[in-house]
């Protein structure tokens, strides 16, 4: 049974179990570079592209898997951050200068879901999800009215970092979880059955959380019980992350991206170049994994498939 880094591939095995997820020939590629810092991104199985962000740079890109091209999809982008997409195939967004969460039509206009909570503006809406009933749940921390560079310098609002669900009849905005410094990624299990959330509150506050927590759904589909933390970082920060078929957690972290098992095992990493803030699950099967790190898209084929 072999052991650590597997050489020239960017696969570092750290539990036998994570061997069945790649092949060993496989390689990571990067697709392509030029961001100054790539997130959110979401995969259009119709048309077979990736559209992502590029935060600063104020644009989202699109990267055509049929020709490997890359170009601008929307310039000004409201400083958009995490992206998704609903079943309908529609774009959903969350614009940190913008302060809110939007849906690009199939017609290409944009539509407002959410822009505030009990009459006050968000912060900075972070990353988004969509669950099956349609509802869309987001994380909202204040990373986008910092400063200047990511969004518009502001003073909050609401006092807090929050997650929200966004109701898909009424788009009633409620606050599903209160208790977090800065919620950062967000993405459901298989089954629906839990939802993850990662907080970064270490990013500014000493001694702040590095992990991602777990939390129940609760059987009505609309509201969370009981938290736990899922996994502490051990490298920098999770940011954004999806879960693949079997349960599995694939998460950007400072080194790239760490694999877990659904009881919190760290079984591997996929080692990248750079700081990894976002991954996404694409191609005809689901099996491509794109990994958005600083100033660059990368991607890696695996043996297993991103949840749906």
């Amino acid at each position: 049974m072999f052991y650590g880094e597997v050489e020239g591939t960017g696969f570092e095995v750290l539990d036998s179990r994570f061997e069945a997820c790649f092949a060993g020939h496989v390689r990571v590629e990067r697709l392509w570079t030029g961001s100054r810092w790539a997130e959110g991104p979401a995969w259009f199985a119709a048309g077979r592209y990736l559209v992502f962000s590029d935060i600063p740079n104020d644009r989202m890109m699109r990267f055509d898997e049929t020709d490997g091209s890359v170009s601008v999809f929307r310039a000004p982008a409201m400083n958009s951050n995490g992206n998704t997409v609903d079943a309908m195939g529609r774009l959903v967004s969350c614009e940190h200068r913008g302060r809110r969460v939007t849906r690009t039509e199939v017609d290409g206009s944009v539509t407002v879901l959410a822009d505030q909570w009990k009459g006050r503006r968000f912060n900075s809406p972070n990353d988004a999800v969509v669950k099956s009933d349609g509802s869309i749940w987001f994380t909202d921390p204040d990373y986008g009215i910092m400063s200047d560079y990511e969004g518009e310098k502001a003073v909050g609002e609401i006092g807090a970092c929050n997650v929200y669900r966004i109701d898909p009849v009424t788009r009633a905005v409620d606050a599903v979880a209160t208790d977090f410094v800065k919620p950062n990624g967000i993405a459901f299990s298989p089954d629906e059955s839990v939802l993850y959330v990662a907080d970064t509150g270490g990013s500014h506050v000493a001694g702040g959380p590095r992990h991602i927590r777990k939390l129940a759904v609760k059987a009505n589909g609309k509201a969370l019980g009981k938290s736990s933390v899922f996994a502490e970082c051990t490298a920098g920060l999770f940011d954004g992350f999806r879960t693949d078929t079997e349960g599995r957690v694939w998460t950007s972290t400072g080194d790239g991206v760490h694999c877990y098992l659904p009881d919190g095992t760290l079984i591997g990493k996929v080692r990248i170049p750079e700081l990894v803030a976002n991954v996404e699950f694409g191609g005809p099967r689901r099996n491509r994994l794109f990994i958005c790190g600083t100033t660059s898209l990368y991607s890696v084929f695996l043996t297993v498939s991103g949840a749906r």
